[in-house]
């Protein structure tokens, strides 16, 4: 079992999702540069925070026409589990692997702090270990996090299971019906404004939790599952 994670220029957090993959739940990962066009043998890819070149222009906008982008596209449509976080977030947005837009937070400032996310369905690849109403403490750190969709497309959302977790009463950032994380129709590409990653072992919460691990414990859990089928 092989996870990849793609790196562009600008990407920070994708060393903490490497250390967490490898080191803490024990599952190969490798690094992956943007513009490699052929992914083969990897079982799941991970788009990482930080940042991408082009955010300028509006975050992840041109990194979402880069050649791995293509082939993350390809391996959504094949079934395989693609997660993107923040910035990676933005990136799925962008290239139309998920509904919704970003936008700049509704404070106009970078917020960075802890807060806690309530799951809305642990039915994906990547929310199979919680529990449905299970809360959790994870940090946020975003200038463009704020979720926006349509009464029409919040509607959808809704009605086909696609909103995962929700900001529980807390808004960092002005997102529509404090949403915090969406999937597709299909239930395989997630993205999430928190960092799961930065919250995956105690000595790093304040709280002393480590429950946002479960976020990658599911994924991994879920391709083994998918073996045992196979």
């Amino acid at each position: 079992m092989k996870i990849g994670i793609a790196v562009f220029p600008g990407s920070n957090c994708d060393r903490d999702v490497h250390h967490v993959l490898n080191k803490v739940v024990g599952v190969q990962a490798d690094f992956i540069w943007h513009t490699k066009d052929r992914i083969s043998g990897y079982d799941a890819m991970v788009i990482p925070g930080g940042f991408a070149f082009g955010d300028r222009l509006r975050a992840g906008i041109i990194a979402a026409h880069s050649p791995i982008v293509q082939e993350v596209k390809r391996m959504a449509k094949d079934g395989a589990p693609v997660l993107g976080i923040c910035n990676g977030f933005q990136i799925l947005v962008e290239s139309g692997l998920l509904p919704g837009a970003l936008m700049m937070n509704d404070s106009l400032r970078f917020v960075c702090r802890w807060t806690k996310v309530k799951v809305q369905n642990n039915q994906t690849p990547f929310t199979m270990q919680f529990s449905k109403k299970q809360e959790f403490d994870i940090p946020v750190a975003h200038g463009e996090g704020r979720y926006v969709a349509d009464a029409g497309m919040l509607k959808e959302l809704k009605k086909k299971n696609q909103i995962v977790l929700q900001y529980s009463n807390d808004d960092p950032n002005g997102s529509t019906d404090l949403i915090a994380a969406v999937c597709n129709e299909q239930g395989n590409v997630m993205g999430m404004m928190p960092h799961p990653e930065r919250a995956s072992e105690r000595i790093v919460n304040a709280a002393g939790t480590d429950e946002a691990i479960a976020i990658f414990r599911s994924l991994v859990s879920y391709l083994e599952q998918q073996k045992a089928v196979a």
